[in-house]
């Protein structure tokens, strides 16, 4: 087949054109960056410069390439750091991403006959806080976020809604767990893991919210899985262990050598984070792969965070 992936060079991408050049797929693969031209030619990728954001040139470079899936990996996430005070804020550009972005692909590929697209979204605070600690894909998304957070859940919910609900194609929407390993905050040289090193990383409250975790490789296995196998509709891609803040954040900074997290109550925790952070640590919700795993014959080299945050420091060394 021949593939579109837009957002071929974040962390995800890197691992995904790989995975679909070894299948046998012809590959197109975009970027914001003239540098990252070579890194997707390496990777054995037809590699173009595209702004997703701008309609006339989405729809010029798929109309050239003729895919029959495209793929839409694009955020704006690489360097955000921490920054989660002003949730909606920073996560501004990557919103766009996720409707304007959303609704230029998905008028490409309709046009080119595309017939299917896959979609990125994101199952770590986006479940409403209420019933089951662990949720599956028919759960509702919160219909009440944090005041800070309102933009970025809307531009989730329009992203999935537009996706699934696309006429003349199949529209799969992937859910992805917080990513660690090569390229994220979650490697031993990420964002994440610095400040867990400094004690910068707090627990707030009791720890309790739950949180899913998804290696970056299983990612994208899954992703692929999702390209030759999935059907219209979303699925949860994380891994078997949802876990609370109270043990995989403790367990995080043993594995990277620091000192255990410090414990903030929780009206600090949103003078300090944010109330969307500070919420998610206290009321979070993890997310089941029982769909994916079905469905799509997937299943994760690193079934749990444990193994694979200490590979990944491992590698490091």
């Amino acid at each position: 087949m021949k593939i579109f992936v837009a957002g071929a060079s974040g962390a995800l991408g890197r691992q995904l054109v790989p995975l679909l050049a070894d299948a046998g797929h012809k590959v197109v693969a975009t970027t914001t960056s003239p540098q990252k031209l070579e890194t997707l030619r390496a990777l054995r990728a037809q590699p173009v410069i595209l702004d997703v954001l701008d309609a006339e040139a989405v729809g010029r470079a798929i109309s050239e390439a003729e895919p029959e899936v495209v793929v839409h990996e694009a955020t704006a996430l690489s360097g955000i750091g921490g920054s989660f005070r002003k949730f909606d804020e920073t996560f501004a550009q990557t919103n766009r991403l996720r409707t304007e972005g959303t609704d230029n692909l998905l008028a490409a590929a309709l046009a080119v006959g595309a017939r299917k697209l896959v979609a990125q979204s994101y199952a770590g605070w986006t479940f409403a806080r209420e019933g089951a600690a662990v949720k599956d894909e028919e759960a509702a998304l919160d219909s009440d976020p944090a005041s800070n957070a309102q933009e970025t859940i809307a531009a989730i919910r329009y992203l999935e809604e537009r996706v699934v609900r696309a006429k003349e194609l199949d529209g799969i929407v992937l859910r992805y767990g917080g990513f660690y390993g090569p390229g994220t905050s979650f490697a031993d040289d990420g964002e994440s893991f610095a400040a867990i090193r400094k004690r910068a990383f707090p627990i707030v409250g009791d720890g309790g919210g739950m949180a899913s975790f998804i290696h970056i490789e299983d990612a994208a296995r899954a992703t692929f899985a999702a390209i030759e196998r999935g059907r219209r509709g979303i699925y949860n891609v994380v891994d078997d262990d949802p876990a609370p803040v109270s043990a995989w954040l403790p367990y995080a900074a043993s594995v990277v050598g620091a000192k255990p997290p410090r414990h903030v109550p929780f009206w600090l925790g949103k003078l300090v984070a944010g109330e969307m952070l500070a919420t998610m640590m206290v009321d979070g919700r993890g997310a089941s792969n029982a769909k994916a795993k079905r469905e799509l014959d997937w299943r994760p080299l690193f079934p749990s965070w444990r193994e694979g945050f200490v590979n990944g420091v491992k590698s490091a060394a």
